[in-house]
């Protein structure tokens, strides 16, 4: 069933076009931007995007430019989580695991996820309760255990990510908001 749901929406997901993806994620970047709990934040994670997810390298830009810390995950073979910081999107990237850009290891710190104020996460799917379908792995399950209570979780979606039921299990954290390019959702 969850892999039948992570197809059709990846399907969906990939039939956006390109100039879709960036006006979308523009208007997600404004809606996240605008969020008072972005304002706040001084030490923001967030993916760098991967196959047709909201395009994030304009929000590290501008959250580098507003002097904020900016904390991007390295997925590890052990399907864990380095959260490492980086100050430069030319000279603290690499390509990593999966093809995914992820911070230089060598260059960059990493940093306990303890000190994170604002977590941004990509996913395959997401429903109106702030339940997320993943791409499987569980990198993000293992990871926010090792937060601080209460950080929040925003998911970044296009619309055409939302699902009627995103098939929770036990182990899955909710997100408590998520943004898409028409609507932020308040999942508590």
């Amino acid at each position: 069933m969850k892999q039948e749901l992570r197809k059709e929406s990846l399907t969906r997901r990939s039939a956006l076009s390109a100039q879709e993806r960036r006006v979308k994620s523009a208007a997600v970047e404004k809606m996240i931007r605008g969020l008072e709990i972005y304002q706040l934040a001084n030490t923001v994670m967030l993916y760098l995007d991967f196959r047709g997810e909201v395009e994030t390298t304009e929000l590290v830009m501008a959250a580098l430019a507003e002097y904020k810390r900016v904390i991007i995950p390295v997925c590890n073979k052990d399907k864990t989580i380095t959260p490492v910081e980086i100050k430069n999107l030319d000279t603290d990237l690499q390509i990593g695991t999966w093809g995914i850009r992820e911070a230089k290891t060598d260059r960059c710190t990493p940093i306990n996820p303890m000190d994170i104020d604002l977590v941004l996460v990509p996913g395959v799917a997401f429903d109106a309760k702030g339940n997320r379908l993943g791409y499987g792995a569980g990198y993000y399950d293992r990871f926010i255990p090792s937060l601080r209570p209460g950080i929040p979780l925003v998911a970044l979606a296009y619309e055409t990510q939302l699902v009627p039921d995103a098939k929770p299990e036990p182990h899955d954290r909710p997100m408590d908001m998520v943004v898409t390019e028409e609507r932020i959702i308040y999942c508590k």
